[in-house]
């Protein structure tokens, strides 16, 4: 399997050699969505609290004797149905949302999306090359020809990270840069196109 190469201006330059094991794969749309899902509950941090009734404030005394007033038996003011009681089955911080995601699963799920995205023609690849200087203009120009005249949602994805390339492209919220082994799946979804450089190429190759 192979396909075009591109130097930094964004001409052709020959072709490269693609695995079969990364962008080869048949669609597994079910894989995809449970590394998802798992992926997402994984970020999950809970943040809404509410005290139960060991948690609040007072009510140590019986508010008052168990029988002989007439009124219903209470043990404490803690209890969720007297007004600055503890709250039941309320959110809680202390929830845990994660999910096991097995590692062979998780790459073959990136291939698997990285393989329905090169067959629609959203996967290219430029030679290696270093970034002088921080400029979003100049970085801007450049993107939009390694795009193909089309940057709007674009992935940038490095064997190594280099501070220059990715300070200029921080303010642009439709471009981001990634090394290689900090790509995942929700990235290859989150972008419309994805751009390889040759060595991180051989880099994913290598970790199938």
């Amino acid at each position: 399997m192979e396909t075009k190469i591109y130097n930094q201006t964004g001409e052709e330059a020959g072709t490269v050699t693609l695995s079969e094991s990364v962008f080869g794969l048949p669609q597994n749309l079910d894989l995809v969505h449970q590394i998802r899902v798992g992926m997402l509950a994984n970020a999950r941090r809970p943040v809404a609290h509410t005290k139960n009734r060991s948690e609040v404030r007072g009510g140590g005394k019986k508010p008052w004797r168990q029988k002989g007033t007439g009124r219903a038996r209470h043990g404490s003011r803690r209890s969720p149905i007297w007004k600055g009681g503890g709250v039941s089955h309320g959110p809680r911080q202390d929830k845990d949302y994660s999910q096991k995601i097995n590692s062979a699963m998780a790459r073959k799920a990136l291939g698997t999306v990285l393989s329905s995205k090169f067959k629609s023609g959203e996967v290219r690849v430029i030679e290696d090359f270093s970034w002088d200087g921080i400029s979003t203009k100049k970085f801007a120009a450049w993107a939009n020809k390694a795009a193909g005249g089309d940057f709007r949602s674009l992935l940038i994805v490095l064997d190594r990270g280099d501070v220059n390339l990715t300070k200029s492209s921080r303010n642009l919220g439709n471009v981001e840069i990634k090394t290689v082994g900090n790509l995942n799946v929700l990235d290859a979804l989150k972008f419309r196109e994805i751009i390889f450089t040759k060595s991180a190429l051989k880099t994913l190759a290598s970790k199938k």
